[in-house]
């Protein structure tokens, strides 16, 4: 009796994926609407009052200090191996790679550079902005602090806003923002933020960053993400370029030579040709001048010229045919046959 095997989740997973060789159609491009609007301008005034408090020195910086004095890798010894581990999913090194290697293997079974693209430029984004304001704000973090209860700002430090948990927040949501259903999509939102959370904390165990550093981080990730819908148009051009390219250079390695568009010449009206008069001399015709150079004289070989019919045969050299005594030359008088003598 034959038994057919049950299928588990991950044969039907690749079975689906070897009937989508294509880019599935279904899959919409994020765009910029009003409720994305409402939480981009809401997280960016978060972003400004985070900042606005550790300029002032105000209660969000005494936290920073209470929080920095009780030493929570002290209190909870236990997990700071794990802690030094789960840490790396905000480092920006490994988690690109990994997150490459995936939308990489996307963009090559669905045949579209989007996936890339778009990582490369949340990418861009995280270290323009983020880098732009650590550099600009200066503070210093929590083991090169000075001064007990300052900010520790514009001291030539580089951890405001932590760029830990922003990469964190970029690289895992990238994954949700190109999820193709709506419930992958829900999925994927909630494990990013959770895993960005814990690398934010993770960083505040450590003593590495303080608590605002943090939020600040948790904001301008969020902040990239919520932007990404108007680079949509020009990730569009730049996959059409690229592509455009790599056809180009197909034609180029393959010797084709691509054929112009014919040239459209317009109608030229002619005249009708008019009889001449009959007392009108006739016009004389100039000399045309031949611009051919005159061709050498072709010289004959010396001698009498004789017919084919004429010539007698010659057996070639080399020939296979052996030679007959007794033939006799076309259209000659016959010869008398010589008497063969032995040797």
């Amino acid at each position: 009796m034959r038994t057919e095997r049950n299928l588990t989740r991950l044969d039907r997973v690749f079975a689906r994926l070897d009937r989508e060789p294509e880019r599935p159609a279904h899959i919409d491009v994020p765009k910029m609407s009003r409720h994305r609007v409402v939480l981009f301008t809401a997280t960016l005034a978060f972003y400004l009052a985070i900042v606005w408090a550790v300029v002032i020195t105000s209660w969000l910086v005494r936290l920073d200090w209470q929080v920095m004095f009780f030493r929570p890798y002290q209190q909870w010894s236990g997990i700071h191996w794990f802690v030094d581990y789960y840490v790396v999913l905000g480092q920006r090194g490994p988690t690109a790679v990994m997150v490459a290697a995936w939308l990489g293997w996307r963009s090559w079974r669905q045949h579209t550079l989007r996936p890339m693209l778009t990582l490369g430029a949340s990418l861009l984004l995280l270290n323009i902005t983020v880098g732009a304001a650590k550099l600009g704000m200066g503070r210093l973090g929590p083991h090169y602090a000075t001064v007990i209860g300052s900010n520790e700002m514009g001291l030539g430090g580089d951890i405001f806003p932590s760029g830990h948990t922003a990469n964190a927040v970029v690289t895992w949501g990238i994954l949700a923002y190109l999820a193709s259903t709506p419930r992958a999509r829900r999925w994927l939102s909630a494990a990013s933020a959770v895993t960005s959370l814990g690398v934010g904390m993770s960083t505040v165990y450590l003593g590495t960053h303080w608590l605002s550093d943090v939020l600040l981080g948790w904001a301008a990730g969020l902040l990239i993400l919520l932007a990404l819908p108007w680079c949509e148009p020009f990730i569009a051009r730049a996959e059409t370029w690229l592509f455009d390219l790599r056809d180009r250079w197909r034609a180029r390695r393959g010797g084709t030579v691509p054929v112009p568009a014919p040239v459209q010449v317009a109608p030229v009206a002619l005249k009708p040709r008019t009889a001449p008069a009959e007392d009108a001399p006739a016009p004389e015709r100039e000399p045309v001048s031949s611009a051919r150079s005159p061709r050498a004289p072709i010289h004959l070989a010396p001698g009498p010229h004789t017919a084919r019919s004429e010539r007698t045969p010659v057996t070639p050299v080399g020939s296979r045919r052996p030679p007959h005594p007794e033939r006799q030359p076309r259209g000659g008088a016959a010869q008398p046959a010589r008497p063969l003598t032995g040797g």
